[in-house]
């Protein structure tokens, strides 16, 4: 039934309503189903396929009594040989399909029984058929008169060996022959020559050389062995040769810490001796940047020279122990890589992702990234993804850790292949992972290889196994490792002679026994790449960088470009009449009123940055257009839906403005777009979250790299966070970007924090991103309702010099009276305002901090110095235990009077929005010292004027 599940799963009266539209015109229904019906009329006429007899009106399928007392006597005997002939295509079928249920890839137990249903007697045939001669073996290469015997023996050889091929749902006609023709014709003949199964077998033993190494020297310390799985070493090599012979340049490895350190010495080039220095403390950690982190956690660069004589640059990511969290950061640092350096080739550079199976299934990122892999703004010629399948997870069985029967099931919803293969077989994983590379090189897609294995200690190594797999551990400590299997396999076969194995068996404890001994390696050379001289160029941010901004304007003529580009649109464009107002508005403000509002002063800073060729991308959910419908980078034909970004005709020799639609994903597009800035330095990189509200479902990617990665791995990032915040009414999930979340995280100069009150501001603090000579990542708590304030506007002088004021000061005030002092920042600065003007409150000034992180202590004091008598406020609209008090307590316990704010609560936001006003009213008239009575009576006058015009 598998060929017809489309069928067997469509609705009845959808088909029935599809048909009868086809009766009609067969030309309105799409070409599949047309050829469907074409092919069931003709069933309808004919009742034997070999006669050309119509059958008469009303009657055929649908008009044939479905009761068995009326069944027609069975066929004659000369019908039975093309029934058998059809259970012969579906065996065929079934093993494509399902063979992989009985490949025996486990290296250590017996497989579950998954009802693979794979018996000649499951398809109506018996062992009388055997000898039968079938037409159908031509499908196996076998001819048209292949005996029964011969077609079951080639799909058991094919399908139930060390290798289970999982690939039948790929819709893609083409890829799924090539795919099968790969499976059926290349694996049965593969077999590599004698010094290929020689790197075979020395890879495997540089592999168990590092495990015995570490084993001996560094006895129960932590090094999350790769001991049952070391058969990864030789699959990583082969991915890399093959890649490189297929044009590959570079590889980015992403994985977690089992087996990481011995991927750092065998396949990186990391010498024992500075493996060793770390596990001994020896070595000198360079602090100047931060605290470091756990030798497994750390990234390595390195270039390696091929088999074929190419030299491939491999890099490895430095990961945290969040299980999969590296995942996005790698393909987002490759993206980086394919537009900048390598032209938009994917040809060039290959991401692998190495994950357990307990990982791979249970962590939801994966499914985030999965369905990221062939979208526009996200794809990166696809993704070798290496399985180290333990079948435990710390110490948690398989059956516990998913429903599903694989853990890379969900391969499935891109058709992505899936090739499992028995991690005791390491021809058989070289071969996967061979045509694995071929694959990817081919298609630009995902392909996934399940290396069943097993891990001989616990979870680490001075874990006990044995207290949660006690039977499964016994036969672990009895099974030989990966080495001794494929060395003993090669002797049995006569591949290898028994004095070559004995004499790459002596080379093997030779070297061990020399790094024990502490031989001195002489570790790889290395030539930096063009993105990682731009990074050397950078130095590290001291605390006085942080006193004044640098200078960021532009000239006119930059900004007049930018304004034409905004304000033309191409011949034949037919716009929205909304758009062709917004239009009319940019063209007032660029070149009338020279005022910009804040859409407009944010695309002007991209296009000025676009303009000195840098890389502006921008991604998230909604972002071209903006939640709040401000941005418009990109403006679409009213007729046709034709996009068209404005911002990529400014003039010759401009980089283009790389905006994405995020899919609806925060942890996994917030990750991919840190990876992108951690590769190129040159390139403003922003990411907008719907909401701020929503950017704690990325918070392990904010706790894990963004605030952390310099102080970890001495790693600078210059990510933009754009977090929409402030309280509007719109209730708990929409006002609150946790502003508190990320100041507790703010320390050592970490990361830039803003609540920027005007458009000018927020251009210069985008463009500092690129200005200062180092790199630091940059939150920004944005705005809502403050898009179309009409204050939040500033002029185009503004635009043209002067730089990012960390601090605006009170220009209504008069300073020799001022008794209080309102320090703010954000959007509560404009309720205060009309307050203070309204009341003429020329005794209260406002003072505005735009960046709270680094905390700019000089600037703020020559503020305050002005009002030397006044009492200081902090004022805010989150409630008192959010927002930004208890870190303003870090820098101002003794200047600040106290806090006003919303009450202490658990939630962010009252759902009521009668509530949200009479609450913004309080806060304002606390701020000014006005009596609650006065604001009840406010509120008592306001009320009564809402009921008069009602009645």
């Amino acid at each position: 039934m598998d060929a017809y599940s489309y069928i067997a799963n469509a609705h009845g009266d959808y088909i029935d309503q599809l048909y009868k539209t086809y009766q009609q015109d067969p030309e309105s229904v799409d070409f599949g189903w047309r050829k469907f019906f074409e092919g069931f009329d003709f069933s309808q006429q004919f009742t034997d396929g070999d006669s050309q007899t119509a059958q008469p009106a009303g009657s055929g399928v649908l008009n044939a009594s479905a009761s068995t007392t009326e069944a027609e006597a069975v066929r004659a005997v000369d019908t039975v040989a093309a029934d058998k002939e059809t259970q012969v295509r579906n065996l065929i079928h079934a093993f494509r399909s399902r063979g992989h249920l009985r490949a025996r890839t486990n290296p250590v137990r017996e497989r579950k029984d998954r009802k693979a249903r794979l018996d000649i007697a499951d398809f109506g045939l018996s062992e009388a058929d055997l000898d039968t001669s079938f037409k159908n073996g031509e499908l196996l290469g076998l001819g048209t008169s292949a005996k029964l015997r011969d077609i079951v023996a080639a799909l058991e050889k094919i399908y139930t060996r060390t290798i289970g091929f999982e690939y039948m749902y790929i819709r893609d006609p083409q890829i799924l022959d090539w795919f099968r023709d790969k499976v059926e014709k290349d694996s049965l003949s593969f077999n590599p020559g004698i010094e290929y199964k020689k790197r075979i077998l020395r890879k495997l033993n540089e592999a168990v050389v590092f495990e015995n190494f570490l084993h001996t020297k560094f006895l129960g310390q932590k090094r999350f062995s790769l001991e049952g799985g070391e058969t990864t070493i030789p699959a990583l090599d082969a991915i890399i040769n093959k890649a490189a012979d297929l044009g590959v340049r570079e590889v980015m490895i992403g994985m977690a810490h089992r087996g990481r350190l011995n991927v750092l010495a065998n396949i990186m080039g990391k010498t024992y001796e500075q493996i060793f220095s770390e596990f001994e403390g020896t070595a000198v950690p360079d602090l100047t940047m931060g605290d470091g982190d756990v030798k497994y956690h750390m990234g390595y660069s390195s270039e390696v020279d091929t088999e074929a004589g190419h030299k491939v640059n491999l890099k490895l990511a430095p990961n945290p122990s969040h299980l999969e969290a590296v995942n996005p950061v790698v393909e987002g640092f490759v993206r980086a890589k394919i537009e900048h350096q390598y032209s938009d080739d994917y040809h060039q550079i290959l991401p692998i992702l190495i994950h357990g199976d307990a990982a791979l299934a249970g962590q939801g990122i994966g499914y985030e990234l999965t369905q990221m892999s062939l979208l526009e703004g996200y794809k990166t010629g696809g993704t070798i993804h290496f399985v180290i399948n333990n079948q435990v997870g710390f110490t948690t069985d398989f059956e516990d850790a998913r429903s599903s029967i694989y853990s890379t099931d969900l391969a499935k919803i891109i058709d992505a292949p899936v090739l499992h293969v028995n991690g005791d077989d390491p021809e058989a994983v070289v071969f996967a992972v061979r045509l694995a590379t071929e694959y990817r090189q081919q298609f630009h897609a995902d392909i996934f290889i399940d290396m069943v294995c097993y891990r001989r200690h616990g979870h680490n190594e001075s874990d006990e196994p044995k207290f949660t797999q006690p039977t499964l551990y016994n036969i672990i400590s009895k099974h030989q490792n990966p080495r001794e299997v494929y060395n003993t396999m090669l002797v049995q076969r006569g591949d290898v002679d028994a004095e070559l194995a004995n004499q790459m068996d002596r080379e093997f404890r030779e070297m061990l026994q020399a790094r024990l001994d502490m031989v001195k390696q002489k570790p790889l050379p290395y030539n930096y790449q063009a993105l990682e001289n731009e990074w050397r160029n950078l130095r590290r941010a001291k605390t006085e960088d942080f006193e004044q901004s640098p200078e960021t304007g532009i000239n006119e003529e930059a900004i007049a470009k930018v304004g034409r580009a905004l304000t033309t649109l191409p011949e034949g464009f037919r716009p929205l009449k909304q758009i062709e107002k917004l239009m009319e508005e940019r063209r007032k403000m660029f070149f009338e009123t020279r005022i910009l509002n804040w859409a407009a002063a944010e695309l002007l800073a991209y296009g000025s940055l676009l303009q000195e060729q840098h890389i502006v991308r921008v991604s998230g959910q909604d972002c071209q257009r903006g939640t709040f419908s401000h941005r418009h980078a990109v403006l679409h034909d009213a007729e046709t839906s034709a996009p068209y970004n404005s911002l990529n005709h400014i003039g010759e020799g401009q980089e283009k403005l790389r905006i994405f639609n995020s899919l609806l994903s925060e942890y996994a597009v917030l990750g991919f777009e840190f990876g992108y800035a951690m590769a190129n330095p040159t390139a403003l990189v922003v990411w907008e979250a719907q909401f701020g509200d929503f950017a704690n479902g990325a918070q392990t990617m904010i706790d894990q790299f963004i605030v952390s990665s310099e102080s970890k791995w001495q790693r600078m990032n210059g990510v933009v966070m754009l977090l929409p915040h402030g309280y509007e009414g719109q209730g708990p999930e929409h006002s609150n970007a946790r502003p508190e979340r990320f100041l507790q995280l703010a320390a050592e100069n970490n990361i830039v924090v803003a609540n920027i009150t005007t458009p000018a501001n927020f251009f210069h603090a985008l463009r500092r991103q690129l200005t200062w000579s180092f790199r630091k990542p940059l939150v920004v708590m944005s705005p809502k309702s403050m898009l179309r304030h009409p204050l939040c506007v500033s002029p185009v002088e503004e635009f043209t010099g002067g730089n990012f004021r960390e601090v605006l000061g009170d220009v209504y005030a008069d300073a020799k009276k001022v008794k209080r002092v309102l320090l703010c920042s954000g959007k509560v600065y404009f309720d205060l305002l009309e307050e203070q003007q309204k009341s003429q409150h020329k005794d209260v000034a406002i003072v505005r901090l735009e960046q709270l992180h680094p905390f700019p202590q000089k600037q703020l004091n020559v503020e305050l110095a002005k009002y030397p008598k006044a009492k200081v406020y902090w004022v805010q609209e989150e409630p008192e235990n959010m927002g930004y008090w208890n870190y303003m307590l870090r820098f101002m316990r003794r200047e600040l009077e106290d806090v006003i704010a919303r009450k202490p609560s658990a939630s962010p936001a009252t759902g009521y929005n009668k509530v949200h006003v009479k609450e913004q009213k309080d806060i304002v008239a606390r701020a000014f010292g006005i009596a609650s009575a006065e604001v009840d009576a406010e509120n008592i006058k306001g009320t009564v004027e809402v009921a008069k015009k009602q009645d």
